[in-house]
């Protein structure tokens, strides 16, 4: 049976309308009203911190906010700019500049995209915690560091990208702190920390950056203080939305698109595998809180989708924002109507009152970032996990340590190359050879007990037992216990009642043995063999090899088998 696209690809926007009634509009336009509030600061923070600016920030909020509740697989999942890619995306603007970051961010898009269509919305599922904890932290310290400059008011015009040389340049110009801007940081924080404590409906960041931008105002044009420098200062303001167009190639002379396209690859795929993984644990803490069950597969083209058409309006990479989905939900959200609300208030928010963004004073946005920066740094599954095994906190510091010195992408790498290392370890300590006889008993390794008399091994038959997968790992420890057989018997009966399956490399194993044994007259009987490692060992003709009679259901067979054999 072919599959069809609406296999992999079903909005829930669509199945979310089946029943739809002016009770719920109301419910999800308050949400929508609310969660779009809430946006408006993070938007625009998250869009300077990037190294873009404000408008671009709000632009990304809007588009990418519509697109995903109108073409993603959750009901209230709210899309956006994270703190999550500000690293990724400051250092691609560094290196590549602004039209490196647009090509870069479709290049995901197209990846999410086809990750969609080829059903890995599952398969992201499966990256190990400590990896995203890792990751997660390591991104959470680094975009506090990023704020000490606008937090302290220390003017430096250009920070060093390195983590450690941006802090040895603090160091150094610590001697040129503007207490006006650190008492407004300071503040930002006190607002933000205890508005939750009076409102819970209104949100800290909003009150903090309307009760200092007034400060700031009334200090600046009563009190002869401009030393506060202001969005307005440092970018251009917003003035709606543009039309959209294609992508500049700032392309070197001796450097093709394709080059370009190649250089750039790596980047796009780190946007593509944190937006992934960030909506998709997004969706999965969504679902628990009320109760329905995301489609992973259309949520990624659905986050995919929106990575390709915002760069077309000079936006920044998107995807499923825990924080704001979460407000969402809280307020009564339970369709993706709430999220287009909230684009839509935010597009307000651009065409009527951008010109106000210019008078937001820059150390109050600092003081966002690091309420968001620790948010994210998840210290608390630091702490737990450092009670966990070893080599689960070990992934978790390289990932961590990896990713605030050199970058997201070796990060993720390193740490899903060790985790699967660790993994295959661990399969391989856990994978068990045992060596029989004279008897096997039935009821051996079993958790009850079974009333069967011990099983006679025959004289001139070895009976060797696989507990675990036969995988590349426990191959060669196979051949070791083989060869510490002191005296080989006439028959040797292996015994794979606990082997789930058996790879490229255990069959290769199993066949030079089945080969040596032939060679040396010494019959092989495998025994125990369920259907899956069955059809296996028949697709690789094991059946012309030993003979099909001598691959058995169950060591009673086996044997019996194998003492007709002795006897000849």
């Amino acid at each position: 049976m072919k599959a069809s696209l609406s296999d992999v690809f079903a909005p829930k926007l669509f199945s979310s309308m089946k029943g739809y009634n002016k009770e719920r509009f109301m419910t999800d336009l308050m949400a929508g009203i609310i969660v779009g509030i809430v946006a408006i600061p993070l938007a625009i923070a998250f869009g300077i911190a990037s190294g873009v600016g404000p408008t671009e920030g709000l632009l990304t909020a809007i588009i990418a906010g519509f697109l995903v509740s109108f073409f993603g697989g959750t009901k209230v999942q709210i899309g956006g700019p994270t703190g999550a890619f500000i690293v990724i995306i400051y250092g691609i603007i560094q290196q590549y500049g602004l039209s490196g970051l647009t090509i870069a961010t479709i290049m995901a898009g197209v990846l999410l995209i086809f990750m969609g269509l080829f059903h890995l919305g599952s398969v992201i599922k499966f990256v190990p915690y400590p990896v995203i904890v890792g990751f997660t932290g390591g991104i959470a310290l680094t975009i506090f560091s990023t704020q000490m400059n606008d937090l302290f008011g220390l003017g430096i015009e250009k920070v060093p990208a390195n983590f450690i040389q941006k802090w040895i340049c603090y160091f150094q110009n610590f001697d040129h702190i503007n207490f006006w801007a650190l008492g407004v940081g300071v503040m930002s924080l006190l607002l933000i920390i205890f508005t939750p404590k009076f409102s819970k409906k209104i949100p800290g960041s909003l009150v903090a950056i309307v009760v200092m931008t007034v400060v700031c105002y009334v200090l600046k044009a009563y009190c002869g203080v401009d030393s506060i420098q202001t969005i307005g200062d440092l970018y251009e303001l917003p003035q709606g939305v543009p039309a959209p167009h294609l992508p500049e190639m700032q392309l070197a002379e001796d450097e093709s698109f394709f080059q370009l396209v190649r250089t750039l690859f790596p980047a796009a795929f780190t946007i593509a595998m944190l937006g992934a993984i960030e909506s998709l644990l997004s969706a999965m803490v969504a679902d628990g809180v009320i109760g329905d069950k995301h489609d992973s597969n259309t949520e990624l083209i659905g986050q995919g989708i929106a990575n390709v058409v915002v760069p077309f309006f000079g936006g920044i990479p998107a995807t499923g924002a825990i924080a704001r989905t979460m407000t969402n939900i809280n307020n009564g959200g339970r369709t993706p109507i709430a999220g287009i609300i909230h684009a839509i208030v935010l597009l307000l928010v651009l065409l009527f009152l951008g010109q106000l963004v210019g008078y937001i004073p820059m150390p109050c946005l600092a003081g966002v970032l690091i309420i968001v920066s620790y948010n994210m740094s998840g210290w608390r599954s630091f702490v737990s996990l450092s009670k966990a095994p070893k080599s689960d906190f070990s992934v978790l510091v390289v990932t961590f340590v990896l990713t605030v010195i050199f970058d997201l992408t070796v990060a993720i790498e390193i740490g899903l190359l060790l985790a699967v290392l660790l993994f295959m370890r661990r399969v391989n300590e856990s994978s068990i050879i045992r060596v029989f006889h004279d008897e096997i008993d039935p009821g051996e390794n079993l958790d009850v007990t079974v009333h069967e008399e011990k099983l006679h091994i025959p004289d001139g038959v070895g009976v060797y037992e696989i507990d675990g997968p036969y995988f590349f790992g426990i191959a060669n420890k196979f051949d070791e216990i083989m060869s510490e057989v002191a005296e080989a018997p006439k028959v040797r009966v292996i015994r794979m009642r606990k082997v789930p399956f058996i790879d490229s490399t255990g069959l290769h194993n199993l066949e030079n043995l089945c080969v040596q044994s032939q060679r040396a007259n010494i019959k092989v009987v495998l025994s125990g063999v369920n259907k899956h490692v069955r059809s296996m060992l028949l697709k690789a003709k094991f059946d012309a090899l030993i003979g099909e009679e001598n691959i058995c259901s169950n060591i009673n067979e086996a044997l019996e088998k194998a003492g007709s054999y002795v006897k000849e």
